[in-house]
């Protein structure tokens, strides 16, 4: 079965793109993760989550990757057009709750100017992550 085209195009797979905004981005640093922002040549926001092996075995490092990619999916009808993120999880992110994640998420985008409306639509994970 396949995915919807529009959810796969929201997030950075290629590593050039990867590489570029790491090159040209803005840093913002919390305990659970790093945001890097830049603008993007395409016209919608797109999402990377880069997550390296000193974080830990596969498992931990695809739990990492499936809690920011739904907090990504959470706020993606809220995003700013035109501007490329990339996600760096911390160990501190599969520690904390999913809310706490969340609004350290929500603050990081709204501190970046990233995030169009604050309004804190519920979205509860949709598996347990």
């Amino acid at each position: 079965m396949s995915r919807p085209l529009g959810n796969r195009l929201s997030f950075l797979r290629k590593s050039a793109d990867i590489e570029r905004v790491k090159r040209e981005g803005r840093r913002f640093q919390t305990p659970f993760f790093n945001l890097l922002t830049c603008p993007s040549r395409m016209p919608g926001t797109r999402i990377g989550i880069v997550v390296g092996k000193r974080l830990g075995g596969a498992v931990t490092r695809n739990r990492a990757k499936r809690r920011f990619r739904e907090l990504a999916r959470c706020v993606r009808p809220q995003l700013v057009a035109g501007r490329d993120l990339v996600v760096f999880p911390r160990r501190e992110a599969l520690l904390a709750s999913y809310h706490l994640l969340r609004e350290s998420w929500r603050a990081a985008l709204r501190h970046e100017g990233v995030l169009v409306s604050d309004s804190d639509q519920q979205c509860e994970p949709s598996v347990s992550i």
